[in-house]
């Protein structure tokens, strides 16, 4: 008697679980996805900000022009080899 005891216990824990979830869930992703939104205002936020000055059309190109003397010497050395048959 104690084991189907036991079984009926689970098994209600398990639905009420499920049942639960399926109500929960929304409200849950809903916190989730509004505070994962937040966090992206406040670290791209400043780019707006910058851009809102810009006319429509114009072109804004933001790289880092590269230095002229730099070298890829990181490379290795080119060593020329020729195939023996």
């Amino acid at each position: 008697m104690g084991l189907l005891k036991i079984l009926v216990y689970i098994l209600f824990f398990y639905y009420a679980f499920k049942f639960l979830a399926r109500l929960l869930a929304p409200f849950l992703i809903k916190k989730v996805a509004n505070t994962v939104q937040k966090k992206a205002e406040q670290q791209f936020g400043g780019n707006q900000q910058n851009t809102s000055n810009i006319k429509e059309g114009e072109t804004i190109i933001d790289k880092a022009p590269r230095k002229p003397n730099q070298s890829n010497n990181s490379v290795g050395e080119y060593v020329d080899y020729e195939e023996i048959d």
